[in-house]
């Protein structure tokens, strides 16, 4: 078993204050791995105030210094990208292409991230106004499980590019992931304190990070009810927030869409990262009139998705087991179970695999229309026009990502307008680093990446009379 009883603060790493020893086991082999020493509220204080020692230099910092340190860091991790990989594996039982996707994607973050320094209009004119975009100061990153990598190189990326720094909380769960990032990044050679990594509980370190005064913005992403929490928390400072929540995506079909490259798409951004991403597509609304043939290459292609290759486990017990109660819950309400269920998946006799699900005939009112599942789960539900199809796609409490197919492009972009949701693909799923990331309604406030993620880390500042 592997221990981890370090944190990082102030450029060193350091024994936690905290004594509280957390357990984690393989979702693959249901065996104890790995113990970590968590960090409690005397550690967090401490990364704060290194945080806020190294922001006076950090702010006077200039685009070079830090599309340099951006550059640095970017090396240090792609340097290791292999054993990122291998221990993302083990420790969170996903899949190696989701894997080698996410290291990628921390890797070419901090690249992205310098390009919009390089080109960001710091200073303009406002009429006879000058006005700067300021560095907010110490900005708390609080990331979650199902990406670790990619949610720290993210966030961090841009705490850098905008002049501030931080004190970042990972996810407990992610704590192998978390101590080889830091040994990468710290081989970057940053100044002291410009970020701190500490491993701990939401209701220590994150509660802290909330409430302490010293911290002036907080970037979370994870569910839609700690962000509240956050929210909650943030306004007795006034703290900016970045919060990006849960999602209950549409998949909205036309019904001149093409079967044969639709439905193994819908499968796949159904069954992304084993169902454990809020982007997920897991309701898919089909016309009526091809119902059948939709079930038909439905259960044609999701044969695709084959447990321990390209599809992994839950990162939990608790997770594996909430998937399940939501399976069965469909089931009770009436929806008709056309793929998978409940149990694993056949020929696996351990481990936090969950059968890919597929659901027909679901009411969008049903309980696994409606709430965030957080599994490979898919609801089929049928509409009689487009018009329809727009209102069940919006009717929920969510609004992060969806999807649309069609033949008629006219069409399919006159969906895709009227769906509320901070990102919509038509036609397949695109990388686009520079287009803003975040939601409507419960999916969060703010927007990642590219120039109006920076946005969210400054604040303008009009000066007069010059």
């Amino acid at each position: 078993m592997k221990t981890i009883n370090h944190i990082y603060i102030n450029g060193q790493f350091i024994t936690p204050h905290g004594d509280e020893v957390l357990e984690l086991v393989s979702p693959v082999t249901e065996e104890k791995i790995t113990q970590v020493r968590l960090a409690d509220v005397d550690d967090t204080r401490q990364a704060i105030a290194a945080a806020k020692a190294a922001f006076p230099a950090m702010r006077l910092s200039t685009r070079e210094q830090r599309m340099a340190w951006l550059q640095k860091l970017h090396d240090a991790v792609s340097a290791r990208k292999a054993e990122l990989i291998d221990t993302m594996v083990e420790e969170y039982g996903c899949a190696v292409g989701f894997a080698e996707a996410t290291v990628n994607h921390a890797c070419d973050s901090f690249l992205q991230m310098r390009d919009v320094l390089s080109r960001f209009p710091f200073e303009t004119r406002v009429g006879n106004a000058r006005v700067m975009m300021e560095p907010l100061g110490v900005v708390g990153l609080i990331t979650p499980w199902n990406g670790n990598y990619g949610f720290i190189a993210t966030k961090l990326s841009t705490v850098i590019a905008s002049g501030s720094t931080a004190v970042i909380k990972p996810s407990e769960l992610s704590a192998r992931q978390t101590a080889l990032i830091i040994e990468c990044m710290h081989t970057a050679g940053l100044p002291d304190g410009v970020f701190n990594i500490v491993t701990g509980r939401g209701d220590v370190v994150g509660a802290e990070i909330t409430r302490h005064p010293d911290i002036a913005k907080i970037s979370f992403t994870g569910s839609t009810v700690v962000g509240k929490t956050i929210a909650r928390g943030a306004v007795d400072t006034l703290k900016r927030v970045t919060l990006e929540l849960g999602g209950k995506s549409a998949n909205v079909l036309l019904d001149d869409a093409d079967l044969e490259q639709a439905i193994p798409r819908a499968l796949q951004v159904m069954s992304w990262n084993s169902g454990q991403a809020c982007i997920a597509g897991t309701r898919l609304l089909v016309h009526e009139s091809r119902l059948e043939a939709v079930k038909a290459q439905i259960l044609k292609d999701i044969t695709q998705l084959v447990p321990g290759e390209n599809h992994g486990t839950a990162v939990t017990a608790q997770q594996y087991q909430r998937v399940q109660n939501y399976i069965r819950k469909g089931i009770e309400e009436g929806a008709e179970l056309l793929w998978g269920g409940e149990g694993r998946p056949e020929g696996f006799a351990r481990g936090y695999y969950v059968k890919p699900t597929v659901f027909v005939n679901v009411r969008n009112d049903m309980t696994i229309a409606q709430q965030e599942i957080f599994g490979p789960v898919l609801s089929v539900i049928t509409y009689k026009d487009d018009a329809e199809a727009i209102a069940i796609a919006n009717d929920t409490v969510y609004g992060l990502q969806a999807y649309v197919s069609g033949n008629d492009e006219r069409r399919t972009e006159a969906v895709a307008s009227q769906l509320v949701a901070g990102r919509v693909f038509v036609n397949g799923v695109y990388n686009e680093p520079q287009a803003p990331f975040g939601g409507f309604k419960q999916s969060g406030i703010g927007r990642e990446f590219g120039t109006f993620g920076l946005e969210g880390y400054l604040e303008p500042k009009a000066i007069m009379g010059q």
